[in-house]
């Protein structure tokens, strides 16, 4: 993670609740790759009200990431699985505004990433909460997140999407606890990719100036790094470097 030399917040937050990151070749154990919502309304520029507004270097990297792991992956036969934020008309999840309506091309994946359609190895899953392990229960009962663990007998998960501290975190702290009590048999870890995660950025000026208030300020690399802190402290591992290789 890139030291921002120009953030005092972040450097004492850097100094005061330290990150330790480790390296992953996956190789040698049953793993899969986990994708949130890296979908038009969250990561093309432009693409909507909670898009970047303007090109954004840590959402190009993440895209250019998963696009990389994604195909590493599937050319090792080791699954995928995407979740797609998408709701009904009206009724996106408080407290955001409406965004990845159904039909308006926001719930669509990226264009680096819309080949992942049409791959026999990758499982879509739409989502209409923030919460995507939530969002995966159907009427049933049955979770299909939980179903696809255990189909692959899956060890292993690396994890990437947007946002780092809102969707990404509450997926992976929702799981570790599921993992904990035992609800997602074989797993064992989870990995976290920083440069595969990405979060907004909204000054509080510019917070201010939208009329949302200065509460709504959203510094962006400050909050990626505070959700990479908490789901460390939960006990998820991050990695900065990925390499997948046959095994």
């Amino acid at each position: 993670m890139t030291d921002k030399s120009d953030s005092p917040l972040l450097d004492q937050l850097q100094k005061t609740m330290p990150i330790a990151f480790e390296s992953l070749t996956v190789s040698d154990r049953t793993c899969g790759l986990l994708i949130i919502d890296e979908v038009n309304g969250f990561a093309t520029t432009g693409a909507g009200n909670l898009a970047p507004p303007a090109d954004n270097p840590q959402v190009m990297d993440m895209v250019v990431e998963t696009e990389r792991l994604a195909r590493a992956f599937l050319a090792q036969g080791l699954p995928v699985f995407a979740t797609l934020d998408c709701h009904e008309p009206g009724k996106a999840e408080p407290p955001y505004p409406p965004h990845c309506e159904q039909g308006t091309g926001e719930e669509e994946l990226v264009p680096e990433l819309k080949w992942l359609e049409g791959e026999a190895g990758a499982t879509l899953m739409n989502k209409d909460c923030i919460n995507g392990f939530i969002g995966a229960f159907g009427p049933n009962g049955q979770n299909a997140f939980v179903d696809w663990i255990s189909e692959n007998k899956l060890q292993d998960v690396v994890v990437v999407g947007i946002c780092t501290d809102i969707c990404v975190m509450d997926f992976v702290l929702t799981l570790l606890s599921a993992r904990n009590h035992g609800m997602v048999a074989p797993l064992e870890d989870i990995y976290v990719h920083e440069a595969g995660c990405s979060t907004y950025d909204l000054p509080r000026g510019v917070a201010e100036e939208l009329g949302y208030g200065a509460t709504a300020s959203h510094p962006q690399d400050e909050t990626h790094y505070l959700g990479l802190y908490f789901m460390a402290s939960r006990g998820a591992r991050l990695v900065n470097k990925v390499e997948v290789s046959a095994s």
